[in-house]
């Protein structure tokens, strides 16, 4: 799978753009600050935006060479982001380490998925933010990008039931709208968007 990505990384042209998600842009358009992580952020069209907005971004993938990318894409838009190549089914979150976590299109099998969104909540400063989108079983239908395995896909509840308790959701909504993402997302689409905050704990001076 890793050369899959590889090769698919390595084509002249960014497979998924250089600008970030469209939901990502609406949702954060002005400077901000604090520790965020990409998840499977491939060639860094998220996390280089992130970072022009003040963000201290991780860009995480399984791929070397969409983090070569990514370095690439930084370079030219005049960030600079860190990378970690790290395999999903194996990588440990550190606890309370990230201000906010991003995870646009990271597609994995469905017991995997439901493993790594369990741990995000726990991963998030309290109060800390989850900005996630992923393909719908609608997609299917448009064919315009996106896995071909209806267990890989995402609802609105399916996904609030893996990430468990403990969220403010702001948006948890499946959209329907045209997307021109490089050449493998293109066209009508249908996606979960999910922008949620890790609740706050109760401390003795805050009222019950």
């Amino acid at each position: 799978m890793n050369h899959y990505w590889n090769q698919r990384f390595a084509e002249a042209e960014f497979a998924y753009g250089e600008a970030p998600h469209i939901s990502l842009a609406e949702q954060f358009c002005t400077p901000g600050s604090g520790r965020v992580l990409c998840l499977a952020e491939g060639q860094g069209r998220n996390a280089a935006y992130l970072a022009g907005l003040g963000y201290n971004v991780t860009a995480l993938d399984f791929s070397e060479v969409g983090l070569q990318r990514a370095q690439e894409l930084a370079a030219r838009s005049g960030v600079t982001i860190h990378t970690l190549q790290a395999d999903l089914s194996a990588y440990v979150f550190d606890p309370e380490a990230w201000d906010g976590i991003v995870s646009i299109f990271g597609h994995l099998p469905a017991p995997l998925r439901a493993r790594v969104n369990a741990q995000l909540h726990g991963a998030l400063k309290p109060g800390g933010w989850l900005q996630l989108v992923g393909y719908h079983p609608k997609q299917l239908e448009y064919g315009t990008g996106g896995p071909q395995e209806l267990s890989m896909l995402y609802t609105v509840d399916g996904l609030k039931a893996e990430l468990g308790p403990g969220w403010t959701y702001d948006v948890a909504e499946l959209v329907e709208r045209e997307l021109e993402e490089g050449p493998y997302h293109r066209g009508m689409s249908a996606f979960v968007h999910i922008l949620a905050r890790s609740q706050q704990p109760v401390t003795s001076n805050q009222p019950l």
